[in-house]
């Protein structure tokens, strides 16, 4: 009979001490896993473990922490009989778990959330845990931060047992993947690899207990808990693997393991790894492993992982020469980061500069201070559109015409645009609040039910607090909620002023009249609220109406608390989801048709919109004040491919985006593409599977988008530099 602890080491191991707390039973869990799992190199002869069961009945994730499958525990039961009964009662003990956990319900947030206004909390986010903690100075180190921490929170006993257990299960790991390396060297009949796994056997006897000595041991060590931590963000790489770097004197070595690591990265869609930067003095930090990643990025091709370069004043002029060659490539990376302005809005919410200047970014773009924080990332949205939506139809969907939220009044009886426009104000900050609230009783719940000693062991603060991760720990714990839509409210709202109030072409009756039929009867009105100004044309009233709105979203956000302990902070990454909130949005007066997809999926303009070049689109986007945006604040601009790849082509976007950021610019990322290309590519999609863009905060293969969002590409503005 094949026992509970190997066919479902996770069940076996949480269930064995069933009168613990969550967090000491999660710990046990993942301990118990250790010894148990099936341990396995990827193709590339990389640790590449996974904290998850053969059979998918249970596992750890980075956004679920630990998770059971009801279904696949089910198939346990008929495929070991003998263990029915318990594994029913597992499940039962579960449910209860579950009914406990379970959120409050709160009708009018999911009612907003149904109709596509707003969403808050609903997954556990992205993280930067400190990889170097594991790598520079290894699990003894971070035993030695438990020991002089333990006995300040006695009543804490069960985070520090968890934390503990988690250490164990690294260095079972790592023994387990010494002897293996070891048994396929005997193995092997390649004798480059065969030589492969006895460096690696030499280096787990060190790592992941002792620090890295040169850059096999320090991958050793990164890829064995990268992987079990789900394959999430990198953080700050050429930071933390330096060191190592520094101590390896073949460099084909590390060429080598870059080119094994990167197609992991692929092969798993790994996150965002960050480059350069400064430190507190505005000294710069990119070094050779800055340069050999920008270089591994030109080769490989690749959309993956999402690779942030951080600028600053002191950016050398050989590493802006390399981001222009690597962005030539037409992989969309790296996006770029100004340091200017970043630390300078992370020191606003109270991050002192030695951390400020710490940070990087995970998931698309949504930034983070290096393992000493839970920034949320992201902890919800907040569609513009629907809220303009809810202030034309005094707080109704106009979509399904329920009434769902706040009474604005009667916009045909408003009789100054000042009055329409506190009207959309108003939805807002209704919407935004209820963004926070959702939120936050999600990160209750997963502060109480869901602990993640992995994290908290990798995370300055938790140890030092003898708090997990997701319930205070960190140093810095405040949330990102992101703005959808900007473009398209401002347009909006600017129309709305110039033609009914200003000009008085049109009532605001017969305005509410034509967007409830969809402009039809209306194409006079239509056609004049289409083709008024646009935001992104360096239009002085429309730039400035449009950066009202989002300054008071920002505004809203930083009175509320997150339940972590910080304050809520914004910006704007719309992911792939940009056309479908399009798709959920009714008519607006920007002429925008009902249903239509097109939607502005960044701060800049909506795509096609900005119509007078590169700098009046930058003019408008530095209305905002980009040092109130403290996630990710993505700018897009699409340039011709064999205009870029030219000498001339590459200094003058160097000079376009150092004015960007002079001008006080958080954030700037490209599309190199030829047009033409883009239209073959939507027509015969095998012809380019290779073809990447970017989208929203991240790049991707053109073919793999949903039509919508390949017309939202081939929409946007090509630029000429």
């Amino acid at each position: 009979m094949t026992g509970l602890a190997q066919i479902d080491p996770f069940l076996y191991g949480y269930f064995l001490n069933e009168g613990l707390e969550i967090g000491e039973r999660v710990g046990l869990a993942l301990l118990h896993a250790s010894k148990n799992l099936e341990i396995k190199f990827s193709n590339k002869l990389l640790p590449e473990t996974a904290f998850i069961s053969k059979n998918g009945s249970s596992g750890y994730s980075p956004s679920d922490g630990l998770w059971f499958s009801d279904e696949n525990i089910l198939k346990l039961c008929e495929e070991y009989p003998e263990h029915k009964d318990t594994l029913q009662r597992y499940i039962q003990e579960i449910n209860i778990f579950r009914s406990k956990s379970r959120m409050l319900n709160c009708e009018t947030t999911d009612a907003l959330d149904n109709a596509g206004a707003e969403w808050g909390g609903g997954w556990g986010g992205h993280s930067n845990p400190d990889y170097g903690r594991i790598i520079n100075y290894g699990t003894d180190h971070i035993r030695s931060i438990i020991a002089e921490n333990r006995d300040k929170y006695p009543d804490e006993a069960w985070f520090y047992n968890s934390c503990s257990y988690l250490l164990d299960a690294f260095d079972i790991f790592g023994e387990r993947y010494r002897k293996a390396a070891l048994k396929n060297a005997e193995e092997c009949t390649d004798e480059a690899d065969k030589a492969f796994y006895l460096r690696m056997a030499r280096a787990f006897e060190a790592v992941p207990q002792k620090p890295a000595y040169d850059f096999t041991s320090a991958m050793c060590s990164f890829m064995l808990v990268f992987a079990l931590d789900g394959s999430d963000s990198p953080g700050r790489f050429d930071q933390y693997m330096y060191p190592a770097y520094q101590k390896t004197e073949n460099k084909q070595e590390v060429i080598d393991l870059l080119d094994r690591l990167w197609e992991y990265f692929h092969d798993h869609r790994s996150w965002n790894l960050c480059i350069s930067g400064s430190d507190e003095n505005w000294n710069d930090e990119s070094n050779e492993l800055t340069y050999e990643i920008l270089s591994m990025v030109r080769k490989k091709g690749y959309q993956t992982p999402n690779l942030t370069c951080r600028v600053h004043k002191n950016t050398p002029d050989a590493l802006w020469n390399a981001i222009a060659d690597t962005l030539a490539t037409g992989t969309g990376l790296p996006a770029l980061y100004n340091d200017d302005v970043v630390c300078a809005a992370l020191e606003k919410i109270g991050i002192p500069p030695k951390d400020s200047h710490d940070y990087c970014m995970n998931g698309c773009n949504q930034i983070d201070i290096f393992g000493k924080s839970h920034m949320g990332l992201e902890d919800g949205e907040v569609i513009f559109t629907k809220c303009l939506e809810f202030a034309l139809h005094n707080g109704a969907d106009a979509m399904s015409g329920a009434k769902i939220s706040v009474e604005t009044g009667d916009p045909k009886t408003f009789d100054t645009y000042e009055r329409f426009e506190r009207a959309f104000m108003d939805q807002l900050e209704f919407v935004t609040y209820n963004a926070c609230t959702s939120a936050n009783r999600w990160q209750h719940m997963r502060g109480v039910f869901q602990p993640h000693p992995l994290r908290s062991c990798l995370i300055a603060g938790c140890l030092e607090k003898g708090r997990d991760y997701r319930n205070g720990g960190p140093l810095y714990n405040h949330g990102q909620i992101l703005a959808e839509g900007i473009a398209d409210t401002g347009d909006s709202l600017y129309a709305v002023k110039r033609l009914v109030f200003d000009e008085k072409k049109y009532t605001m009756a017969e305005l509410t009249d034509a967007l409830s039929k969809n402009f039809e009867g209306y194409e006079k009105l239509l056609h004049d609220f289409k083709n008024c100004e646009k935001f992104g044309n360096d239009i002085e009233e429309v730039d400035q109406i449009t950066a009202r709105a989002l300054n008071r979203f920002l505004t809203v956000l930083k009175r509320n608390r997150t339940y972590r302990g910080g304050v809520f902070t914004g910006g704007c990454s719309t992911f792939n989801r940009a056309a479908n909130y399009g798709k959920r949005t009714a008519a607006l007066p920007n002429g925008k048709l009902k249903g239509e997809p097109l939607l502005a999926d960044s701060i800049a303009a909506t795509p096609g919109r900005d119509v007078k070049g590169p700098t009046a689109q930058i003019k408008s986007v530095l209305k905002y004040n980009h040092t109130d945006a403290c996630s990710g604040f993505v700018f897009q601009n699409k340039f011709e491919k064999k205009m870029f790849n030219t000498p001339k082509g590459k200094a003058s976007f160097i000079a376009l985006a150092k004015a960007f950021f002079a001008g006080g610019g958080q954030q700037y990322t490209v599309t190199v593409i030829s047009p033409d290309e883009l239209i073959d590519a939507k027509l015969n999609p095998e012809n380019h599977k290779n073809l990447i863009v970017r989208v929203g905060g991240y790049s991707d293969y053109f073919t793999s988008l949903t039509p919508e969002l390949q017309d939202n590409v081939i929409e946007r503005t090509l630029n000429d530099i």
